[in-house]
């Protein structure tokens, strides 16, 4: 999955667990973010992760992943791409 943002944008982006965690929950939620976009907040509800984001380089592409950790144990990885384009 690909967004595109401007390096003027402070934009929030969210992963919908839901259908992987079936009966489970979020517990904890990390955000890895490349150099070059500023993370400048973060949240989780007991089944989604939010992030905001601001800065990057136009023509430049970031990969943003969240690691959740469930409170079954389970931890697991989405990953998407943040393209940054003057608008």
């Amino acid at each position: 999955m690909t967004f595109t943002k401007d390096p003027n944008a402070v934009l929030d982006y969210s992963i919908d667990w839901t259908r992987w965690l079936a009966e489970d929950q979020i517990v904890a939620s990390e955000w890895i973010v490349e150099s070059g976009l500023t993370k400048m907040a973060d949240s989780k509800t007991a089944a989604s992760a939010t992030l905001w984001l601001s800065g990057g380089t136009a023509g430049q592409s970031y990969i943003v992943t969240n690691r959740i950790t469930t409170a079954a144990g389970r931890t697991e990885d989405r990953s998407f791409t943040i393209r940054v384009e003057e608008r």
